[in-house]
């Protein structure tokens, strides 16, 4: 099993990692640092992914891949990225409340400036469980959400890079 998942565990932490020290580096940096890491994300987690796989192949497997080895591989990447960067950001929004409370305000200042916008695409009714959701946010959800936007483009990213990468010994 180490064979399989040995370069999925070090790119898969390494990029957790980058993540976490990019969300903390954003936060000194700007007052909502939670799109900027979004974008981080969609650029360490393919490099992450393509690392592990491209690594699996030539060091573990005699220079092959199949489809199926690549989204194994690439599913543990990706799903480590997002568990440590999740875990991550809620630690450090759990240790540094005033960051929350601000990220949390710049929300919800973004809600009440583009209202109208807002309202005129989705509707009040949306609108209004939107800006409740965002009064009661807790750091958890600020967590998971980075995990989520991490995960989604993460099996976009392997499915692509699985087949890129293949090669049967046939």
């Amino acid at each position: 099993m180490n064979k399989y998942f040995g370069s999925a565990y070090q790119f898969g932490t390494l990029g957790g990692i980058l993540s976490v020290i990019a969300f903390g580096i954003l936060a000194w940096m700007e007052p909502d640092p939670t799109n900027l890491n979004l974008i981080f994300g969609y650029v360490i987690t393919p490099i992450s992914i393509f690392l592990a796989l491209k690594f699996f192949k030539d060091y573990s497997n005699n220079g092959f891949i199949s489809f199926a080895e690549g989204m194994s591989v690439g599913f543990v990447t990706y799903c480590l990225i997002a568990i440590i960067s999740g875990l991550g950001i809620w630690i450090i929004l759990l240790s540094f409340p005033e960051l929350f409370e601000e990220i949390k305000s710049s929300k919800l200042e973004v809600l009440g400036s583009s209202k109208d916008t807002i309202i005129s695409q989705v509707g009040e009714d949306s609108y209004q469980s939107t800006l409740k959701n965002v009064q009661f946010m807790v750091p958890f959800d600020i967590g998971l959400n980075d995990a989520i936007w991490k995960i989604i483009p993460g099996l976009f990213f392997t499915i692509i890079i699985s087949i890129i990468l293949r090669k049967n010994p046939n």
